[in-house]
């Protein structure tokens, strides 16, 4: 077995891939990176019984995996860079050759992938860091959770100013509810459904946005997204909005959530160069 970890500041994720299947994925929250690392390891293998014997290789990425200094239990141990492992997990879901991944985390990141290349083309710092320290300030919570809940009750036109709030007619390419502003139209009597649809809606889309012109000129049509995000209910129909908008195609993959983790198992499948971790 092939363990695969994405090593975030308090969240890990790991998953095994044995015979090319993916096997119980799962992610442990700690206060530090090392701390989750350990317990999701451990509680892995003993939760699926994995002999330690069992294990030929594991594989670490993500921010948290520069904290990991020696080898896990004395087993094989390598890292290899996010952007990589991304890039090969949205390709070995898709199948297809050229794409933009679109990995959604504290920030966001997009990769493009065209057959064996693949190649960070940037970011944007808005994702569920903004929409957990939004929530925060405004909500008072950092359940995202609960505020996608709250959420499902919510009306856009009561937060977003719409192309009909100022034009009588739409525009080329535009039609009446599309958004003229995020959030344009909040004042002080929005409810709290109406707050916290706003704001998944407002990075959500700002997400979306930025995935498209970050692919202009590309050729590029198909959008690969990835992370913690894309488990949350209002995710597909927003990116379906924006999809039919550019006339692009945005996926999301089996196990959205845990795809940087089997991109790194897959670095090692695919014997590409990694950097090994040594006593």
């Amino acid at each position: 077995m092939i363990i695969g970890i994405d090593v975030g500041g308090s969240t890990t994720k790991i998953v095994g891939v044995k015979n090319g299947c993916i096997s119980h994925p799962m992610f442990v929250k700690a206060a530090d990176p090392v701390t989750s690392l350990f317990g999701a390891f451990g509680k892995y293998i003993y939760d699926h019984s994995i002999p330690l014997s069992e294990v030929e290789q594991v594989m670490l990425t993500g921010v948290g995996s520069s904290y990991i200094q020696q080898p896990l239990y004395g087993l094989p141990t390598a890292r290899t860079d996010e952007f990589i492992a991304n890039g090969l997990s949205a390709q070995y879901a898709t199948g297809l050759d050229k794409l933009m991944v679109v990995s959604m985390g504290t920030g966001t990141s997009f990769v493009r992938v065209e057959n064996e290349e693949i190649r960070h083309v940037g970011g944007i710092g808005i994702g569920g860091g903004t929409l957990m320290g939004l929530s925060r300030l405004l909500l008072h919570t950092q359940d995202i959770l609960w505020v996608s809940e709250l959420a499902e009750k919510g009306d856009l036109r009561n937060v977003d100013l719409q192309i009909q709030d100022i034009c009588r007619t739409s525009l080329p390419g535009l039609p009446l509810d599309a958004t003229a502003s995020l959030l344009g139209k909040l004042d002080n009597n929005a409810s709290p459904e109406d707050l916290a649809l706003g704001l998944m809606h407002m990075v959500l889309q700002s997400i979306g946005q930025a995935a498209v012109l970050s692919a202009m000129e590309m050729g590029i049509r198909d959008f690969v997204l990835i992370g913690n995000l894309t488990q949350l209910p209002q995710c597909r129909p927003v990116f379906e909005t924006i999809g039919q908008m550019y006339d692009v195609r945005f996926i999301i993959p089996e196990y959205a959530e845990y795809q940087t983790a089997i991109g790194a198992a897959l670095v090692y499948i695919k014997k590409i160069e990694t950097s090994l971790v040594r006593e």
